[in-house]
């Protein structure tokens, strides 16, 4: 049977259909009680910026940034990501700087990992997932390349041709 008739039944004979429960835990917040960073490590922003090597290798460089000092506490590239990567760069991090209260992501797949919930639940640091298709929810790294140095990608790609 497909859903539809299984919808319609239910209906027919008056049953509710059953939610389902998500697998998140407390430390996943809702959107609606956004509020500015007012100190250093209130709010962190975390999103991949993706580049190519002149070998033809495509590169993923976890990009993680306090929104009140924009000071980046881990810039970190590899050519693959996991949820459990995420983690160890995040925990790095956390050592020489301090956690967090809060971190912005977007809803990549190592961003809504079994692995980054329960190291944010353990830590005790909101994860604050933005809204699907809305990238300006994490707008301080994800301003485009052509920004200039004012953005953290431009100021990234700026360091790296430098070093090059």
């Amino acid at each position: 049977m497909n859903a539809k008739r299984i919808y319609r039944l239910y209906k027919d004979l008056g049953l509710q259909i059953r939610n389902k429960t998500p697998k998140r835990r407390v430390k996943a917040k809702l959107r609606e009680d956004r509020t500015e960073a007012v100190h250093s490590n209130d709010v962190w922003a975390m999103d991949f910026v993706h580049d190519q090597l002149a070998t033809g290798h495509k590169i993923r460089v976890l990009t993680v940034v306090d929104t009140s000092s924009r000071f980046s506490p881990a810039v970190d590239p590899r050519f693959s990501y996991r949820g459990e990567d995420v983690v160890a760069t995040l925990e790095l991090a956390c050592r020489s700087v301090g956690y967090p209260k809060t971190i912005r992501v977007d809803q990549g797949s190592e961003f809504i990992s079994g692995d980054l919930d329960l190291w944010a639940y353990q830590k005790d640091v909101e994860l604050d997932f933005s809204r699907p298709g809305k990238p300006t929810d994490t707008d301080v790294i994800e301003k485009p390349f052509y920004a200039g140095l004012a953005s953290p990608r431009g100021r990234l790609r700026h360091r790296e041709m430098k070093r090059a």
